[in-house]
């Protein structure tokens, strides 16, 4: 529910307020006698969904945006009439909850911080976000989301782009592109800063960190991600509700990738670089993308009826270009989720030769206790395997008839790869009970 306020022009006072008894809305009106243009004040309680069509039909009879307009929400109204007047919107409208254009407007404003909170809101967060991965703790990564700003130019981007504000549009965009290359920037001076300082172990690989590796290779599923994260929040943005928690799912899409490329940097790896760098693009264009379908498929449209076409036209290249750049970006993807599918498929493979290796007579008694397929990056991201440890239970005293030899063969031969095999004998003993 909103309250609204506004201020009456010389001679409209009558329009306006046969708008209100056409509406069926209870009004108060009080005379304005400050000696400007405006004779009266009208307050009004309205529904949430009518705010935007009342606000248009005021405006038609003359109550341009010269005069004053507040709208705040409200708790409780209780009146017969508000009640009738919420139900006749509530069959009107889709949403009961959708705000209005000129809410949805000045939320994003609010959204869009100041650039020096914004700057160090996002170097924070990317530096908590770089230490989080280097510690390889979640609660940590999660921890920066929290306080990561990212939600607000993504949803001033697609408001803007809606009802035609080139200002909002474009301050969208420009706060998306400095956030993201100082969270890359920041990421990388304090990876660096960390190495010279001795603050990690010397020689870490920060592939050996669960969270650094799972952010190496991207595929569809991040898509997804991030996709859902563009719906959440601009659906957030048009109900009114707190973008805070869907501003920490926007954050999961953005924040750590980006502080996993200044770790890549830092750290001179090129393919942890690239990997993450392609993920921060897709997730950001995925996000845009999302959202601003959402807004336009809501109804938001802009104030005047002869911009509506140029928004339209607009919105929609806008949307043709996020779908080319994502769908080139989605090539990628689909690369690394086919490479992860050979992988996963390569490794089966070896496993079964060497189970169907370890049933000969001669391996009588031996268990396959651990695998671990070793691969390396080839065309920069793409994993190929190159070795294999083999861990085999033994009983104690066992010969060793030359396993690793008839191994590689095995594996050779029926999963077609040709690798190296180190195998590593663990004796066991079981007890007679």
């Amino acid at each position: 529910m909103r309250l609204v306020q506004v201020t009456i022009p010389a001679g409209k006072r009558e329009a306006v307020l046969r708008v209100l008894d056409e509406e069926g809305i209870d009004y108060v009106v009080t005379d304005e006698t400050s000696g400007r243009e405006y004779t009266a004040v009208a307050y009004f309680p309205l529904p949430t969904s009518a705010v935007e069509p009342i606000l248009e039909q005021l405006r038609d009879v003359g109550l341009e945006r010269e005069a004053y307009t507040v709208v705040v929400s409200a708790e409780t109204v209780v009146s017969k009439r508000f009640d009738d007047l919420k139900d006749s919107y509530a069959e009107k409208e889709e949403s009961e909850e959708r705000i209005a254009r000129q809410e949805i407007e000045a939320r994003a404003e609010e959204l869009a911080a100041s650039i020096p909170t914004y700057v160090v809101m996002t170097i924070v967060s990317a530096v908590i976000a770089t230490a989080g991965l280097l510690l390889d703790s979640p609660a940590t990564v999660v921890g920066s989301m929290v306080i990561a700003p990212l939600i607000g130019p993504a949803m001033t981007t697609a408001v803007g782009s809606v009802i035609d504000d080139a200002e909002l549009f474009q301050r969208g965009v420009s706060l998306q592109v400095v956030g993201i290359v100082l969270a890359v920037a920041a990421a990388t001076v304090f990876a660096v800063f960390v190495q010279v300082m001795n603050l990690v172990p010397p020689g870490l690989d920060p592939l050996s960190l669960a969270e650094v590796e799972e952010r190496l290779s991207p595929n569809f599923l991040s898509l997804a991600v991030a996709i859902g994260a563009g719906i959440a929040g601009a659906v957030s943005l048009m109900t009114g509700i707190s973008a805070a928690l869907v501003g920490v799912m926007i954050a999961v899409a953005l924040i750590p990738p980006a502080a996993t490329v200044g770790i890549g940097i830092a750290y001179s790896d090129p393919a942890l670089a690239v990997g993450s760098a392609v993920l921060v693009a897709v997730n950001m264009l995925s996000i845009n993308l999302a959202s601003l379908i959402v807004l336009w498929y809501a109804g938001y449209r802009p104030e005047h009826f002869f911009r509506r076409d140029k928004a339209r036209i607009a919105t929609l290249k806008r949307v043709a270009v996020l779908v080319v750049a994502i769908a080139v970006l989605s090539l990628f993807l689909g690369g690394v989720t086919y490479d992860s599918y050979q992988s996963a498929q390569t490794e089966q493979d070896i496993r079964n030769a060497i189970d169907t290796e370890l049933e000969d007579p001669v391996y009588a008694g031996y268990t396959l206790v651990e695998l671990e397929v070793e691969t390396t990056a080839e065309n920069l991201l793409f994993q190929r395997p190159t070795a294999a440890t083999v861990t085999v239970g033994v009983p104690p005293d066992a010969g060793r008839p030359g396993l690793a030899t008839g191994i590689e063969t095995r594996v050779a031969a029926e999963a077609g790869v040709d690798i190296d095999i180190d195998v590593f004998y663990l004796e066991r003993e079981r007890g007679a009970g």
